[in-house]
């Protein structure tokens, strides 16, 4: 969270973010403590995996995309806690050995860390399932939880973020030309991002296409957005701001933006970004404040 709510005109992202939270943990919360007989030791995981002070920035999209339809939060719980436990289950995955092979996550010893690599491997497998029953059971029309599985489907798999960490391990040691980070991040990160805006505008069914082109249009250049300062992070980021170790990226001999362009240069596109993604709000009023200070945030923000 940023040091001081981000605010306007009376508007505070803070309350926004924190409001948000609690509505997706509480549905979290119901899902991963339904009574199931088999494997407490995988169950106690994926919570532990899910629980761990994430922001829900994806949940979050997901809410601001709902106001900015003007539709209602309730139909879009189940669709948030459905993102937020796809996120989840990528953390694990990528925090193992054989990936990023990280030990700290947001501060805590990682999954596989807490439990074992098995029990990891597993807890993440079961969340991905797991998102998708939940989505089956939203509140929503048939129509609309079919469209929803497809673009989340899409969204993590090889098209999507499975596809961008395919490409992002394969170019490790490698000097990758901009367009080809661009093409990693936006599959790695910005894929899921996009889905999570995607589909808090479906929840209402009066979203017209205009609504939604131009929440896809917001939706892409945020989700490079992300990835941009989670590289400017890496270089100036601190252990105790980003609760893990800094400089994983270079150690790893990881492509970043700084590392191609340049630290200034790098700021300075997030920055642009950030501005086409305010300005593909422009069919928006007032309701699509969360999702303009949400881009101010993605950033400004410090972990």
């Amino acid at each position: 969270m940023t040091a001081n709510p981000i605010e306007t005109d009376g508007f505070s992202l803070d309350n926004f973010i924190q409001a948000c939270q609690q509505r997706v943990d509480t549905r979290l919360q119901h899902w991963l403590n339904q009574p199931r007989s088999l494997a407490p030791d995988l169950l106690e995981a994926m919570a532990y995996a899910t629980f761990n002070g994430g922001k829900r920035i994806r949940p979050v999209l997901v809410y601001a995309a709902v106001q900015a339809v003007d539709g209602q939060p309730a139909a879009a719980d189940d669709i948030a806690a459905a993102l937020e436990m796809v996120h989840s289950y990528s953390l694990v995955h990528d925090d193992l050995p054989a990936m990023d092979n990280d030990d700290l996550r947001r501060g805590k010893p990682t999954c596989h860390i807490q439990f074992d690599e098995a029990t990891a491997i597993l807890a993440g497998d079961a969340l991905q399932c797991l998102a998708f029953e939940v989505i089956s059971q939203a509140p929503l029309s048939g129509d609309i939880r079919i469209k929803m599985v497809e673009i989340l489907a899409r969204a993590s798999g090889t098209e999507g973020m499975a596809g961008g960490q395919a490409l992002d391990l394969a170019a490790e040691g490698q000097q990758l030309e901009l367009e080809a980070l661009e093409t990693i991040h936006a599959h790695k990160t910005g894929c899921l991002i996009q889905a999570s805006v995607q589909m808090g505008a479906m929840t209402s069914a009066t979203t017209s296409a205009r609504q939604f082109t131009a929440l896809d249009q917001y939706a892409q250049a945020i989700g490079l957005a992300f990835q941009v300062q989670d590289d400017i992070l890496d270089v100036v980021g601190s252990r105790e701001e980003l609760g893990k170790q800094p400089g994983a990226d270079s150690a790893l001999n990881k492509a970043t933006y700084p590392g191609i362009l340049g630290l200034e240069a790098a700021r300075e596109l997030a920055q642009e970004l950030c501005q086409q993604a305010i300005a593909a709000l422009a069919p928006f009023d007032a309701k699509a404040e969360p999702l303009r200070a949400l881009a101010r945030y993605i950033v400004t923000r410090t972990h």
